[in-house]
């Protein structure tokens, strides 16, 4: 069976989560509430995508473009990556699944007419195709590899407006050190201030970081079977978000396990991988010596 057989077989999905992909409860709400705070507050810009995989989380973002904005979409899709690690990242990851004919029939499931779409890799975008200053939001979600998703913080960096968000997803998984390293490296080398954090994404801007928390205080987020925690980092305050409740179609609960101490939660829930491995060594010679 061809890729293209695969596609026509494929049923037309009738709600965002019958789009094969990982976006789930906690950040479909983050990414609607984030852009509905800036539509309400008078805040215009066009929308970037960075990695679209099969469109679940592009069908949600282009319920939110306004008239005049627009939404690009940087992928390689089906085509060849531009070097051997990357080649072999895709293979490992998407092997056939990953096509444009199948991005396009998904989207257009939901929306009248297509993105801008840049069929290359997200490198590209240096090249001043997305305007400066253009865009309000930026959902990174390309290479895991941290030379690619280094010069990922760069072009969102450059097109965001002087207040807009970036969300990097993968930001924490154990098979994508790369993308932890980059993302901290923004933040503690190139200012990106960290606004949340869910188990998949983190959100952060190079704006007013305390504005956007401000306003996200102000919804009971408990109250509709999440969870909220405040942590310091780096003189920064983060909050973590994550849903309690059933995932949409059977998907895994975000906790599967019993509450842990503070200390323990945050190594799990926050920091990259080999930073958790370090905190649990340190927490068993503390235990050793007595002290804990």
């Amino acid at each position: 069976m061809t890729s293209a057989d695969t596609v026509t077989a494929t049923p037309v999905p009738r709600t965002p989560d019958d789009v094969p992909g990982w976006f789930w409860k906690a950040d479909q709400e983050i990414f609607g509430w984030l852009l509905r705070r800036q539509t309400a507050a008078g805040t215009g810009g066009d929308l970037l995508e960075l990695g679209a995989y099969l469109g679940r989380s592009a069908v949600v973002l282009g319920q939110y473009l306004q008239p005049g904005e627009t939404f690009t979409v940087c992928d390689l899709f089906d085509s060849d990556a531009p070097d051997a690690d990357n080649s072999a990242e895709m293979a490992m990851s998407y092997r056939k699944t990953l096509t444009r004919q199948a991005f396009e029939a998904n989207y257009l499931a939901f929306h009248e007419e297509l993105p801008v779409i840049v069929q290359a890799p997200t490198s590209v975008l240096a090249d001043g195709r997305v305007p400066a200053g253009s865009c309000r939001f930026v959902h990174v979600d390309a290479s895991h590899l941290y030379e690619h998703v280094a010069g990922d913080v760069l072009v969102a960096r450059d097109v965001l407006a002087k207040d807009g968000v970036v969300a990097f997803d993968d930001y924490r998984a154990p098979h994508t050190p790369g993308v932890a390293a980059a993302v901290w490296e923004a933040v503690f080398d190139l200012g990106l201030k960290p606004v949340c954090l869910t188990p998949e994404k983190f959100y952060g801007t190079w704006g007013d970081a305390a504005a956007v928390q401000k306003d996200l205080l102000a919804r009971d987020w408990r109250a509709e079977g999440f969870r909220m925690d405040d942590e310091q980092i780096a003189g920064h305050t983060c909050y973590r978000l994550a849903f309690d409740g059933p995932q949409p179609n059977g998907a895994p609960q975000t906790r599967t396990a019993p509450e842990r101490s503070t200390a323990r939660r945050i190594a799990i829930d926050v920091l990259p991988p080999f930073a958790t491995r370090a905190a649990r060594k340190a927490l068993r010679a503390a235990r050793a010596r007595g002290t804990r």
